[in-house]
């Protein structure tokens, strides 16, 4: 295991390398041990390594870093994910840049059936946080993880209303483990590594530089099932974030405000040009993404009305009508079905418009 940590983690220095091409070779070669022991000629084949970054896989011998990572790791009980682990969160795979590696402090299931980021301003108004406060209220019954950036402002407010209203929520940082930015969320950060997690692709002794932040919105985009908005200016991390979402086909959210609040500029400006659906209340956001139990019963019993399905295909929709969302190793098990026959049948259910495929292999009825 420590071998392989330290291939994993020595892989994220390689000069040249980037989230991009780690994906493309650890997937390809399934660890990064084996990226390392391969032959350069067969790294050169791999479209989009090429000669330069093949060479400088070949040439990299500054273990030294990992050594000292693993020790971190070690010490303070981290849990590292490269991307090919089965811990991994798998709503980042479906990303074209998704983190080589995560460090994670915490206990929270970063793939949980129901995954929301509720971001905004660091200087919101008692608008922003009466919203934000309300709305992860009448979240609470509904299972949901709550993913943040523990900022001030509407990131703190949201961490601190789901640990209230007993939801699991992860902060995710813009530096290494060993420190706390900003330092007054400290005790915050604390009470959520007891009840949910602290996550970073970066790792310890990493400085919050401002560069780090952009990239720490993509992780909270690419870990959600939905962002909401609820206060922004025009220009800011919130905004990086809801656009980042956009790219990676995920549902954005932003609460209107009014035309003359700065603090509402950025919400209304992604309603108005389409890149954000208005929310109003929880119940709205429930219903519209399909998880609402009630909509969900209406439309399963209509389905069943006018679809005829084959005795494969109600063992599916059985097995979907107990739980939310399944995954594709859980309907394996269950259904009793071959690779292949499931295959087909999940793919005349998408047809039909009876399931919908989400995120990290996972389905739902529609």
């Amino acid at each position: 295991m420590q071998s392989d940590l330290l291939y994993q983690l020595a892989l994220t220095q390689v000069p040249h390398v980037g989230y991009v091409h780690a994906k493309i070779l650890a997937l390809h070669f399934g660890s990064a041990a084996a990226v390392f022991q391969s032959k350069r000629s067969l790294l050169e084949k791999i479209e989009g390594i090429g000669e330069i970054r093949a060479g400088s896989i070949k040439a990299f011998r500054d273990f030294k870093k990992a050594e000292d990572e693993i020790a971190f790791i070690e010490k303070y009980g981290i849990k590292p994910f490269f991307i090919t682990d089965k811990e991994y969160p798998q709503r980042l795979l479906n990303c074209y840049d998704p983190p080589t590696m995560l460090f994670y402090k915490g206990n929270a299931d970063l793939n949980a059936s129901r995954v929301i980021a509720i971001v905004g301003t660091r200087t919101n108004t008692d608008y922003g946080k009466l919203f934000t406060e309300k709305l992860i209220k009448d979240l609470a019954s509904s299972g949901i993880l709550i993913i943040s950036g523990l900022a001030f402002g509407i990131d703190a407010i949201a961490h601190k209303a789901a640990l209230k209203n007993k939801l699991t929520t992860i902060g995710v940082l813009g530096h290494g483990l060993d420190t706390m930015y900003p330092a007054e969320h400290a005790g915050l950060a604390k009470d959520m590594a007891k009840h949910g997690g602290l996550l970073t692709e970066f790792r310890s002794k990493t400085k919050p530089d401002k560069h780090n932040f952009p990239s720490r919105n993509r992780v909270v985009a690419g870990l959600c099932d939905a962002t909401i908005v609820v206060e922004t200016g025009i220009k800011g991390g919130s905004m990086i974030t809801a656009e980042i979402a956009n790219g990676y086909n995920r549902d954005v959210f932003a609460v209107p405000g009014r035309n003359t609040d700065p603090k509402s500029g950025g919400c209304n400006y992604l309603i108005g040009n389409n890149k954000a659906i208005l929310l109003t209340d929880a119940q709205q956001f429930l219903e519209i993404m399909g998880w609402d139990n009630t909509t969900l019963r209406s439309k399963k019993n209509q389905k069943e009305l006018f679809i005829e399905l084959t005795n494969e295909e109600k063992i599916i929709t059985n097995l979907l009508q107990e739980k939310e969302n399944v995954s594709i190793d859980e309907l394996v098990l269950k259904s009793g079905c071959s690779s292949s026959t499931l295959a087909a049948t999940i793919l005349n259910l998408e047809l039909k418009n009876v399931i919908l495929s989400l995120p990290g292999k996972m389905y739902k009825l529609l």
